[in-house]
């Protein structure tokens, strides 16, 4: 793995963390809190997608909506599984 893919992998995860918590919590985590959440749903987010025939198509802004659908289901997740919060 490039310096460069690492750096994307870390943008992305980064970007789909905030707008994740923007989107479940209404704040965002803090930085390496937000990254960690937008890799981990990047990873549910590419394989998730695929097995419900959503194909989002190739780039930059297609990994992050993903990313970003996966991390909204992981806080979605933590959020039953915890019992707190309410919507």
């Amino acid at each position: 793995m490039s310096g460069e893919s690492l750096l994307v992998i870390l943008v992305v995860g980064l970007i789909a963390g905030w707008l994740a918590g923007q989107i479940v919590r209404g704040t965002g985590f803090g930085i390496v809190a937000d990254i960690c959440i937008g890799i981990i749903g990047a990873l549910i987010g590419s394989w998730l997608l695929p097995r419900l025939g959503i194909h989002l198509g190739a780039g930059i802004v297609a990994s992050i909506v993903a990313a970003t659908i996966g991390a909204v289901l992981l806080l979605i997740v933590l959020r039953l599984v915890r019992g707190r919060g309410r919507w």
